[in-house]
């Protein structure tokens, strides 16, 4: 439960901002338009709305700044100057006391840093919502990278994620679409993110899973490179990995220079995209210009960097098969069938017209084919068919809001390197790949190789099972009714028939003698 002075202190704040005036300005009712009329009386907010709300998050700390990095991404649920003012949350956040750090790496590690490192940097290189990081080197040399969570954060965390709960029920129930846009589902989806978030050695599951999908082995380690994980070094608040050197994404000229071969790099980002989420079912889902650097070294120029492993994402091969299915009729320009696809999945309700979500997903993409990304925006896309869905009903997919986040990552980092890149051309292909080696011959053989384990274990005991089924005398008294029944009819079907046959040949009979009189 969340305390009264941690709610007095987020009222102030709302109050010092003027979020009464936002939310009140976002309801759909006459009691809210006359509360509003009431509050427009006063002093009239000075700041644009997207920055008050901001100013708001950073106030209220890191779970709330956390919240406005998350609720950036989400430009279908919230106006687009809102989303561009949430977006410079990303790198604000003022780092926590480096002695504290190094308690907490004491206190997790059994150990004090002096002991645990030949040399550990007490200035953070970098400083976020959830944690800080520490360069540091081990004793025998490896250059590392220490994360380490804030002090203090399990403690607040449940109390402000239950107001969020609250005020996400206040919007379901006050807020237009607000069923439809499920902001209840939405909080659930960033507490479980969060909770994943504070617990470093998941993250450092992830980093290991994420290396060993890019690892030599998969003969794909030349897209992406992902740092070891120091498992000594690792705790549930400490995250210890090999430190890696090169230039963040966003620094396209020093990549110029360096040697970088700059539209390659742009058609690979979304070659890495479209591998992780189709091949693997396994993608990094925070994937902006801070998380992402490209390797400087001779050997590995032009690599892409990997890091952050704290938000990952995962889908089912029913949500691979959809969303591939779905990506590949945007691609063919095959609008009904996306719009059966819908239909098919439950998206939509049954009643439907196929015909009418036809024509509306081709006003929506149509205009933006056969253009360069520097002229269109995919967020711009999405938002239109947002909006357009609401027409049909259409239910956002918790589980796919991760994938629609990484999406509009993916195209930021393509703006940021080619302007001239065309994300529809450059992920057919793959697609189109990756469909036929599904459904084709490779795809056969590779079903079924997984399934060949399991079949090992039942053939030797099908004929011992067939015999058992079919010498089994212990019926069900249910069948054996149903089977009594059954002879009971024929029984009295075959009296009927033969009571009829008689009838029958007494008339030929009868008949017979007439005619021969």
């Amino acid at each position: 439960m969340m305390s009264l002075p941690r709610l007095l202190r987020i009222i102030v704040i709302a109050l010092r901002y003027r979020l009464d005036e936002l939310v009140l300005s976002g309801i759909d009712h006459p009691l809210a338009y006359r509360l509003l009329w009431l509050v427009r009386l006063g002093s009239r907010p000075t700041m644009p709305r997207g920055m008050r709300l901001r100013l708001a998050l950073e106030a209220l700390g890191p779970i709330f700044v956390k919240f406005g990095q998350v609720l950036s991404t989400r430009r279908d649920l919230i106006p687009m100057d809102v989303a561009d003012e949430l977006a410079l949350l990303q790198d604000r956040v003022a780092p926590f006391p480096s002695d504290k750090a190094a308690a907490m790496i004491e206190a997790a590690l059994g150990a004090p840093t002096s002991t645990l490192f030949a040399q550990f940097e007490t200035d953070p290189v970098a400083s976020a919502s959830i944690a800080q990081v520490h360069f540091a080197v081990l004793h025998d040399g490896r250059h590392v990278a220490v994360k380490v969570l804030r002090p203090g954060m399990l403690e607040v965390i449940d109390k402000d994620l239950s107001l969020m709960r609250v005020l996400a029920s206040l919007v379901q129930r006050l807020v237009p679409d607000g069923r439809r846009l499920k902001p209840r589902e939405v909080v659930a989806e960033f507490d479980k993110h969060l909770h994943d978030e504070l617990d470093l050695l998941r993250e450092a599951s992830n980093c290991s899973q994420l290396r060993r999908n890019f690892g030599p082995e998969s003969k794909r380690g030349d897209l992406l490179w992902v740092p070891e994980v120091m498992w000594d070094y690792c705790a549930s608040t400490v995250f210890t990995m090999e430190r890696m050197y090169g230039i963040p994404v966003s620094q396209v000229e020093r990549l110029k220079q360096a040697g970088v071969d700059i539209p390659t790099l742009a058609r690979t980002g979304v070659e890495i995209f479209f591998t992780q989420v189709f091949d693997d079912g396994f993608f990094h889902a925070d994937m902006h210009p801070g998380n992402i650097y490209v390797s400087d070294q001779p050997k590995t120029l032009g690599r892409y960097i990997a890091l952050d492993f704290g938000i990952v994402g995962s889908l089912s091969e029913f949500d691979k098969n959809y969303l591939a299915q779905n990506f590949l009729a945007f691609f063919q320009r095959d609008y009904r069938r996306v719009a059966r696809l819908h239909i098919e999945s439950g998206w939509v309700p049954a009643t439907t017209r196929e015909e009418e979500l036809e024509g509306a997903v081709r006003a929506v993409c149509e205009p933006y084919f056969d253009r360069p990304l520097a002229e269109i925006s995919l967020g711009q896309v999405l938002l239109r068919l947002f909006q357009t869905s609401r027409r049909f009903n259409v239910e956002i997919q918790p589980q796919l809001v991760l994938l629609q986040k990484t999406l509009l990552n993916v195209e930021g980092l393509g703006r940021q390197l080619d302007p001239q890149l065309d994300l529809w051309k450059t992920a057919k292909p793959y697609l189109e790949r990756w469909m036929l080696e599904r459904v084709g011959l490779k795809g056969t053989r590779k079903k079924l190789l997984q399934e060949a384990g399991q079949w090992a274990q039942w053939l030797p005991e099908l004929p011992r099972l067939v015999h058992t089924q079919l010498s089994r005398t212990d019926v069900s008294s249910q069948v054996l009714h149903e089977l009594q029944q059954m002879r009971r009819s024929r029984e009295q079907s075959n009296r009927v028939l033969v009571v009829l046959t008689g009838v029958a040949a007494l008339s030929l009979a009868v008949a017979l003698w007439t005619l021969m009189r």
